[in-house]
């Protein structure tokens, strides 16, 4: 597998995310089929964040691209990143952020959108917040947080079984996550911002938040 710079920021495929000014820089998103395998290819140029560490500015896709790795580490499903780094070019920061595809899945938004309230039963639907439970409890235990924690960047795929529909979740756009010194301080951020953005009903959120709490070992209100 190649790890150039160069050879990634020269690849082409056609645009997922069209190039959009964001951070007084540009970031897009390309398909691209590398070998038979599709990739997407994230490019930027001045897109940074700051920080106390950080306070001239840093390429937003190594600290994406850590945090993809941390997560991999950590056993919570998010696309695996086969290559991320940056360059300095006349002064100005170019990035790129090479990850695996997340073949079948599909953004909790969409899948709602498009009838899964109606595909599963209520007692099947609560598998999903099993899930969803289990994974964003190893993810702040690992004292790591998404930081933008709402249900169009949480991924579902449904695998048929003798048991039923089996749910295999993932998390996308990790590009403000990162480390807390606290695990607590790390759930109280994401459930805060995901029960403002989500599309459940009470009944279903406290469900969520009761395995959630099991599974962290504390309650988070």
């Amino acid at each position: 597998m190649q790890d150039n710079f160069a050879y990634w920021w020269g690849t082409q495929g056609p645009w997922v995310e069209e190039p959009n000014v964001r951070r007084s820089g540009t970031s897009g998103v390309q398909r691209v089929d590398h070998n038979g395998t599709i990739v997407y290819v994230k490019r930027q140029t001045g897109h940074l964040y700051r920080s106390p560490r950080y306070p001239f500015g840093r390429p937003t896709v190594l600290r994406e691209g850590h945090a993809l790795t941390r997560l991999d580490q950590l056993d919570v499903a998010a696309p695996k990143p086969i290559f991320y780094g940056a360059r300095k070019v006349d002064g100005v920061w170019q990035g790129v952020l090479v990850t695996q595809d997340l073949n079948g899945f599909q953004d909790l938004d969409s899948w709602y959108a498009e009838g899964a309230r109606e595909r599963y039963t209520p007692e099947e639907h609560l598998r999903l917040f099993e899930r969803l439970a289990f994974m964003l409890s190893r993810m702040h235990l690992g004292y790591w947080q998404h930081s933008c924690m709402r249900s169009k960047h949480i991924f579902v795929k449904v695998a048929a079984s003798i048991d039923g529909p089996q749910f295999e979740l993932a998390l996308l756009d990790l590009e403000k996550s990162h480390r807390r010194m606290t695990s607590i301080g790390a759930a109280r951020h994401d459930l805060r911002q995901l029960r403002r953005h989500c599309p459940w009903s009470d009944a279903e959120w406290t469900y969520f938040l009761k395995v959630y709490n099991a599974e962290f070992g504390r309650a988070i209100e």
